[in-house]
């Protein structure tokens, strides 16, 4: 499996998204800057977390309009499998590629933390390492992670499965006080409609390594991702 990374000025999640890849599949991703026009032929693109762009305009709006992200956008109507983690859900919403939009959190500050979720679906390429209603904890590291949708939009968004990841209890209870950042119904991550793109707030990536000290609930997206895509 060979992967692209999307780099931005302002990213600072790519090294721990590759290594997590790395680790999964054996191979290590490129590394795209922003500004280049092609894509490299690869399996799977990722879009890291970080402050593209100093997440100024809106967190992800100046980063949508790079010039590598015509070229993603146009691979993922091919089918080509995109995940955005943080920053990067938050340019995959402002590129349309991903319905919605993330807004402040609702405490107004800056959230870093551990946070359990419960995975909704095990039905597609990148939660397949999981069981559906599995609950997993990972880290959040985002002030701007609330998930904001029109009520037809999240009417949509459950009845065709497009839910992947919620904020929940660690014994898997959707409640106000689980839903840190007041994100719609709690939602934490979504699919396109072909599940084909992922988009999340919280950061799998970096719970993939024991000696992090963050736990390694991590591992199951990404060696889903690997074994789907032909590798690990």
């Amino acid at each position: 499996m060979k992967a692209a990374i999307i780099v931005f000025p302002g990213s600072n999640r790519e090294r721990d998204a590759a290594l997590a890849l790395e680790r999964a599949s054996g191979t290590k991703p490129v590394l795209v800057w922003h500004q280049d026009s092609t894509l490299p032929t690869v399996d799977l693109v990722v879009i890291p977390g970080g402050f593209a762009h100093g997440d100024y305009l809106r967190c992800g709006a100046m980063a949508a309009h790079s010039p590598i992200m015509r070229e993603v956008k146009r691979a993922a109507e091919r089918g080509l499998p995109v995940i955005g983690i943080c920053n990067g859900f938050q340019v995959l919403t402002e590129a349309g590629m991903l319905p919605g939009a993330l807004l402040a959190n609702a405490t107004l500050k800056f959230h870093c933390r551990d946070v359990h979720l419960r995975v909704e679906t095990s039905q597609s390429l990148f939660t397949n390492g999981y069981s559906a209603g599995q609950v997993i904890r990972v880290p959040v590291a985002h002030h701007d992670g609330n998930y904001f949708a029109d009520p037809a939009t999240l009417d949509r968004l459950e009845q065709k499965g497009l839910v992947a990841f919620r904020y929940v209890t660690p014994e898997g209870d959707v409640t106000e006080e689980a839903n840190h950042n007041g994100s719609a119904r709690n939602i934490a991550g979504i699919f396109n409609e072909t599940k084909t793109v992922l988009g999340l707030m919280p950061h799998p990536e970096d719970a993939t390594d024991p000696l992090m000290g963050c736990g390694t609930d991590g591992q199951g997206l990404f060696a889903g991702i690997a074994g789907a895509l032909g590798a690990g």
